[in-house]
C-alpha cells in the first residue's frame, strides 16, 4: 500500500511508507533466519531489541535527515545480513538448498542492479525511450523490474526460509509448482519409527 502511495503521489511522506516499510520487514527477515534453528517456543530477546532498536533509529533519523542514500545504507546492511546468513546456511547446513537460495538472491540482486542502473541513467533511459518503439520502451522501466524482481526474489526467500524451519522441525518439506510455475512449500510430519 505504501509503495502504492508514494508511486501515485512521489509525495515524501509517502515515500516513508514506501521505504519503512522495507526496513522493518527486513528486520523481521532477519530475526527469522536467525532464529530458524531454536526451539519452537523461544524467543530471542537480545536479537529482538537490536532489530527493533536499529528500526527505530533509522525510521528517526530519516524523519530528519530525507537522506534515500541513507535508507539505501540501512536497508543494504540489512539485505547484506540476511545475504551471509543464507551463504552459512547453503553451505553448512543444508547444502541442498543452494538452488533455491541462490535463485532467491540473484533474482533480488538483479532487480537491484537495474534499479541502480535506473537511478543513475533516468535522463539518458527517457531519451532512448523517446527514440523506440513501445515494446522497448516498456521493456527498459527498470524501475518497474525492480519491484517485480525484489518481489519474487523475496517471495523465493520466504520460501528458502521456510523450507529451512520446517526441515529443522523435523517436516518434510516438498517445493511443488502450483499451475506448473508458481513455486509453494507443502510440508508433512516425519513419522517416528
Amino acid at each position: 500500500m505504501g509503495s502504492w502511495c508514494f508511486h501515485m503521489t512521489l509525495k515524501y511522506e509517502m515515500q516513508l511508507l514506501d521505504e519503512l516499510p522495507m526496513i522493518y520487514s527486513c528486520c523481521i527477515f532477519v530475526y527469522c533466519m536467525f532464529e530458524c534453528f531454536k526451539m519452537k517456543n523461544s524467543v530471542n530477546y537480545h536479537l529482538l531489541f537490536i532489530l527493533v532498536l536499529f528500526s527505530l533509529i533509522v525510521t528517526t533519523v530519516y524523519l530528519k535527515v530525507k537522506e534515500p542514500i541513507f535508507h539505501q545504507v540501512m536497508y543494504g546492511m540489512l539485505v547484506f545480513t540476511l545475504v551471509l546468513r543464507s551463504i552459512y546456511i547453503v553451505t553448512w547446513v543444508y547444502p541442498w538448498l543452494r538452488g533455491l537460495g541462490y535463485t532467491s538472491l540473484g533474482i533480488f540482486l538483479m532487480g537491484f542492479l537495474l534499479w541502480n542502473i535506473d537511478n543513475i541513467f533516468c535522463d539518458s533511459l527517457r531519451n532512448f525511450r523517446k527514440k523506440v518503439p513501445p515494446i522497448i520502451g516498456v521493456a527498459t522501466q527498470f524501475h518497474a523490474w525492480w519491484h517485480i524482481l525484489t518481489g519474487l526474489g523475496s517471495y523465493l526467500h520466504i520460501l528458502f526460509s521456510l523450507y529451512t524451519r520446517t526441515l529443522y522441525l523435523r517436516y518434510r518439506p516438498k517445493v511443488k509448482f502450483l499451475f506448473g510455475i508458481w513455486p509453494v512449500i507443502l510440508f508433512e510430519p516425519l513419522r517416528n519409527h
